[in-house]
């Protein structure tokens, strides 16, 4: 397969994409690639919902572990390893699948990346000033002020993406539209996993939340806390985490801390949601029920094969 399709599998948090790849392993070969911006960091195990070490022995997936808590990793680095990751499973005549929840690497992937000044330090050290002293809906209020487009991009609760996005509003007016990367040029297979019924979507969320705490959220979070990183570290405002510092420096009490990690993984399941509904090429697959995972890894291979030439 010296070129081929490459398959996204996305989808909101807790919908079963890990289930879906695993059952689409056994139908295809394979190579999968972790569109995750927070399953890069080594350490964060049970906040991230990575697979376990027996289920990466038995499929590896590229991009997990290669970060340390205090690192940063760009969305122009994530298109530079995907893009050689892409060819290195064409050469193995293997099908490369970009599985998870991180929309912003898939969009820069598929659509390229804007043009836009290299980082300042000196103004990203004024604009963390600011953050502390007058709070981040201060920053996200300018932002949304000065570039609405690029505002209404970002979450509010995105310290890394404001900072980002103000640091350039304030360098050269507005986040610039123009790509300086070209867009992907070879098909693109894209797939959503995700319950019909919102309602089953939240419930798993609950359940998933809860059972991160059982297993040592709360002690990888410590962990996370002890290092010392500075503020701005986007380490230390993913979903799951944050909820777990306010927990640990006593501004929340337990079933707070439960509360708001399940609500904010809500949250970012509807932010998921709304960016993959406003894509009409998604191809929705319904993971639901006890062989859901089989009957969507089917769908996907019957959409390969038919892409390839296949009956």
């Amino acid at each position: 397969m010296t070129q081929g399709p490459v398959v996204f599998l996305m989808g909101p948090t807790g919908a079963g994409k890990t289930a879906t790849v695993f059952a689409l392993s056994r139908l295809l070969a394979i190579d999968v690639v972790s569109v995750d911006a927070a399953q890069i960091y080594r350490g964060l195990d049970v906040g991230t919902a990575k697979p376990s070490l027996a289920e990466l022995r038995a499929v590896p997936h590229h991009l997990i572990d290669i970060r340390s808590v205090a690192e940063s990793y760009s969305a122009a680095a994530f298109c530079d390893d995907a893009r050689r990751l892409i060819h290195a499973a064409w050469r193995r005549g293997r099908v490369p699948v970009l599985v998870g929840g991180s929309s912003f690497y898939f969009r820069a992937l598929e659509h390229g990346l804007p043009d836009i000044p290299p980082a300042d330090e000196a103004l990203r050290a004024a604009l963390l000033a600011e953050w502390a002293d007058k709070g981040l809906a201060a920053l996200y209020a300018e932002l949304a002020t000065r570039d609405p487009r690029r505002a209404a991009a970002i979450a509010p609760t995105d310290p890394q993406r404001i900072v980002r996005a103000l640091e350039i509003v304030r360098t050269v007016g507005r986040v610039p539209e123009k790509a300086v990367s070209s867009p992907w040029p070879h098909p693109i297979l894209k797939f959503a996993i995700s319950p019909r019924d919102r309602s089953i979507l939240h419930k798993r969320i609950a359940v998933r939340f809860r059972r991160m705490i059982a297993r040592g959220l709360i002690d990888e979070g410590m962990w996370l806390f002890g290092q010392s990183l500075s503020s701005g570290a986007p380490t230390l405002r993913l979903v799951g985490y944050r909820q777990v510092g306010e927990y640990l420096r006593d501004k929340i009490p337990y079933n707070e801390l439960i509360e708001q990690g399940s609500a904010a993984t809500r949250q970012l399941a509807k932010r998921q949601l709304t960016w993959l509904r406003a894509d009409a090429a998604v191809q929705w697959l319904d993971g639901d029920g006890p062989r859901g995972p089989e009957i969507c890894a089917t769908a996907i291979r019957d959409a390969v094969d038919k892409l390839c030439g296949g009956p």
